[in-house]
């Protein structure tokens, strides 16, 4: 199993700091997010910093950028990092889509498979010389001259991977994408039902095999050095749960436990603007299906209890004052946990 940490500092010398401490810890990735700050240039700030880690956004919203704009970005954090970096991807909504991006909104699913074919494409232009000629139904990209072409990278492709919380949007990542990066907001339940059987049509259709997909998360990992620590991040843990059980978004994970009238409720409170009453609306039965909670000694049999079989990737951090040695232990020890995927670089051609 893989084990990346994830860090949403926007402080480019914090940010740096914080790749490094990652790195010194035994962590095979770095996951940036896209809230406040910019994702590829935070990748960018975190592979220059380090030597072996892997810098991954997760997510960059997709649609409000071209595919060749992406395609430049991914290639020079790449080609800079000596092959240390992963594309991360998402829709995001239609409502931040259209509403704070300024972007049309349509056919999420077919346009989301097209902009990874598309990068594609445009990568094996640049790598293999081939004529740049991607014409699908949402992108078209067809000219390429040699002033605007890199050179050769002699680097395994960017990977890509796509968020995904719907059965469709899953199957759909499952075909084209190299990893798969889970909602947190999933209980082993759904996962089981819902996530892996939608993984194995979307792989099926393609001809692909279980171990070429990288699944990263599915649910929350809160942990700590001791039960006080845990205790506190389980109460985090409540309010984002009753933060997304509020959404429409999420109401089929909700569904499958029977938590329909538990929805509604959070959903008419968000509508009032009640957001610091909801988290206690959350019972401790519904907080305990989405989470690990566990101090780090007891977080490898934990993980492997609630993740194993279906997880390749997880993601934890640890408090500031961890012994690095200590870290390192406890991240060897998850480490071993045996999963699906095969880490093996995709090449060209």
């Amino acid at each position: 199993m893989r084990i990346d940490t994830f860090d949403a500092e926007t402080n480019w010398k914090k940010l740096a700091e914080s790749g490094r401490r990652a790195e010194g810890f035994g962590f095979d990735g770095f996951a940036i997010p896209e809230i406040t700050g910019d994702p590829l240039i935070h990748a960018a700030m975190v592979a220059n910093a380090t030597e072996r880690i892997q810098a991954r956004t997760a997510i960059a919203v997709a649609f409000p950028r071209s595919p060749m704009v992406l395609a430049n970005q991914a290639w020079s954090i790449q080609v800079n990092s000596g092959g240390r970096f992963a594309l991360g991807m998402g829709t995001q909504v239609k409502g931040h889509n259209e509403r704070r991006f300024s972007t049309p909104w349509k056919a999420p699913r077919s346009r989301m498979v097209e902009y990874v074919k598309s990068l594609r494409a445009i990568w094996r232009c640049w790598e293999l010389g081939e004529r740049l000629d991607y014409q699908g139904e949402h992108y078209q990209f067809t000219l390429m001259t040699p002033e605007f072409t890199p050179p050769k990278s002699n680097l395994p492709m960017v990977p890509i991977y796509l968020a995904a919380v719907r059965p469709k949007m899953i199957e759909s990542a499952a075909s084209v994408a190299d990893g798969l990066r889970l909602h947190g907001f999933c209980t082993r339940k759904y996962l089981e039902q819902v996530v892996m059987p939608a993984i194995d049509r979307g792989l099926q259709a393609a001809g692909r095999a279980r171990s070429s997909l990288d699944v990263c998360g599915g649910g929350f990992i809160m942990t700590g050095p001791d039960e006080e620590t845990v205790a506190k991040n389980r109460e985090w843990a409540r309010y984002r749960v009753a933060f997304y059980g509020s959404t429409r978004t999420y109401e089929p994970v909700m569904s499958l436990h029977g938590w329909d009238d538990l929805a509604a409720k959070l959903h008419r409170m968000s509508k009032t603007g009640q957001w610091n009453q909801m988290a206690a609306e959350i019972p401790d039965e519904v907080l305990d299906e989405f989470a690990v909670y566990a101090t780090y000694d007891d977080l490898p049999k934990a993980i492997e209890g609630r993740f194993g079989g279906i997880s390749d990737t997880v993601e934890f951090g640890f408090e500031d004052d961890t012994n690095p040695d200590f870290a390192q232990d406890v991240i060897k020890r998850v480490q071993q946990i045996d999963s699906p995927f095969e880490a093996t670089p995709k090449h060209y051609g």
